[in-house]
Formats: structure tokens, C-alpha cells, sequence
């Protein structure tokens, strides 16, 4: 009989609040979260509902004022800085609406770099077939200041997979762009996640990136629920 499987994220009353000079602000309440391996979670939400707060609280980029996270069965709010980029490392991708590529960087030496990190020989090779995989073969020596929009998104997506993540944040990857290359990210985000078996957690505005999910979750006043929509 074969073991269950270990939640790749388990959130258990986490809580966020800001303290300002003359009162606390609660941006997130009680917030309880199981996302299990394989899934795909889109987080839909109003502008200032705390959307990208949550994505980075689960991430380990901030620190909640209560409750608890563990990340692959382990705890994670608990650790220090150094320690939660620890239990990141190899474990979590990323997906920015601004792309976050370093622009002193060629397309290909942007995705070589978390490979680097990790200390693999063949970080150069796997880093240009996976940009060949996001259609960017001709353009693995532009510096990211020298592509559209979409192409720099497409490179942030292949550095994103390049260490295959367990689990990947997506933080409104579609934001910036236009909609025919929003279709074109949604479908190669999806393609290479089903092909990696990435667990993907996104916050997203957009509703057909939200409908591409298997599960959709509504956060408003602090609170998350499931979204029937």
C-alpha cells in the first residue's frame, strides 16, 4: 500500500498584519491552505486583497504574524532568511509580471544562472535547449533590454524551469502583456508544467489563466475560499 503523499504546501491560520503609527492594518486572516502535488491553483482576488502579500508569504519572501507554513511536509515559516532560500533552492520557481531578469545578462545566461547555483556541468546545455523548448533559439544572445515583452517573459520561464522546481509561483505572469502574447505564455506555462510535473500556484486577474486551473481560490477581505466560478 503505497504511503500518501506529502502536501507540497500546507498553510494553517496564517495571518498578516502591518502596524502603522496609529493602527494595525490586518491585510490576511486565518487564511488555511492544502496544495497537493501536481496541482495547478490560480489565487483570484480584487486589486489590494492581499493577493501577491499571500504568494509572498508562501514563497518564504516575508514573514507572517501568525500561523504556520510548512513547505514539502517540512516547517518553513520558522527558518531564518537563509534558511527558507535554502529549502527554495531547487525546490521553488519563480514567475514575476516584470519579468526580474538581470539585464546585464544574455537570454541564456539568465536561464544558466540558477543551474550555475546548483552547481550543474551542463548548465549551458540544458539552459539553451529549454530556451529552444520556449521558441527563443535565435535569440539566446540578446540581452534582455533587446526583447519584446513576451520574449523576455518567455526567458523568465525557462530560468523558472530550468532547475525543476517542485513547485512554481507565478506572480500575474500575464500582467504586462498584450493578449496574444498572454495566450501564448498560458499555454506554454501549462505546456511545460504538465511536462515537468510542476506544482504551480499563481495570482492572476486573468480569468482565462484563472479557468486554465484546476482549482480557483478567492481571497477578499483577508480571507481565502474556494472560488466557484
Amino acid at each position: 500500500m503505497n504511503a500518501p503523499s506529502v502536501a507540497v504546501l500546507q498553510v494553517n491560520d496564517l495571518a498578516k498584519r502591518v502596524q502603522l503609527e496609529e493602527e494595525s492594518i490586518t491585510i490576511l486572516e486565518s487564511v488555511n491552505l492544502t496544495i497537493n502535488p501536481g496541482e495547478s491553483v490560480a489565487i483570484i482576488g480584487p486589486s489590494g486583497s492581499g493577493k501577491s502579500t499571500l504568494l509572498s508569504l508562501l514563497a518564504g519572501l516575508d514573514q507572517p504574524s501568525g500561523g504556520s507554513i510548512h513547505l514539502m511536509g517540512q516547517p518553513f515559516d520558522a527558518l531564518s532568511e537563509d534558511g527558507r532560500a535554502a529549502a527554495r533552492a531547487g525546490t521553488v520557481g519563480f514567475v514575476f509580471q516584470n519579468f526580474q531578469l538581470l539585464p546585464a545578462l544574455t537570454a541564456l545566461e539568465n536561464v544558466m544562472l540558477p543551474l550555475e547555483l546548483q552547481g550543474e556541468p551542463e548548465a549551458k546545455s540544458r539552459a539553451a535547449r529549454l530556451l529552444d523548448q520556449v521558441g527563443l533559439s535565435h535569440r539566446m544572445e540578446h540581452l534582455p533590454g533587446r526583447l519584446s515583452g513576451g520574449e523576455q517573459q518567455r526567458v523568465a520561464i525557462a530560468r523558472a524551469f530550468a532547475a525543476r522546481p517542485k513547485l512554481l509561483f507565478a506572480d500575474e505572469p500575464t500582467g504586462n502583456l498584450d493578449a496574444k502574447n498572454s495566450e501564448k505564455i498560458e499555454a506554454l506555462l501549462f505546456d511545460l508544467n504538465r511536462e515537468y510535473g510542476t506544482t504551480l500556484v499563481l495570482v492572476t486577474h486573468d480569468t482565462q489563466l484563472a479557468q486554465r486551473c484546476q482549482r480557483r481560490l478567492l481571497l477578499d477581505n483577508g480571507t481565502l475560499e474556494e472560488a466557484h466560478v
